[in-house]
């Protein structure tokens, strides 16, 4: 009897399982798309942020809050990507208060009660 090799279910070359990226990677990822999302969430993505038809400043503060959470939590493990990471999440704070109408007091803008207060 011949053995019939086993199909492998059609996978693009660069698409890796799950167990096998390393966890700083998902992390990294994962705070990458928040950053995205948030800075489109804010208008930055459009050349006048103020008038852009994807800004939610709701939406926002969420994606704010989830990232400071996240990065919060993680710093420990993302060794050199933490400080960028940090970096980019401030930058957001600090364009989320330059784009309220009411900015929040210090210390109670989005993702301000994990990272402290943002001026």
């Amino acid at each position: 009897m011949s053995e019939q090799p086993s199909q492998q279910p059609p996978y693009s070359p660069d698409v890796r399982d799950l167990e096998d990226i390393p966890s700083v990677e998902v992390i990294s990822r994962a705070a990458v798309m928040l950053l995205s999302a948030g800075a489109e969430r804010l208008g930055l993505a459009d050349a006048d942020p103020e008038n852009s038809p994807h800004r939610d400043l709701d939406e926002a503060r969420r994606l704010i809050t989830a990232l400071a959470g996240l990065v919060t939590a993680s710093a420990e493990y993302l060794g050199l990507h933490a400080g960028p990471l940090r970096d980019g999440l401030q930058s957001l704070q600090k364009a989320f208060r330059e784009a309220s109408a009411v900015p929040d007091a210090p210390g109670q803008g989005p993702g301000e009660k994990y990272t402290g207060p943002v001026y």
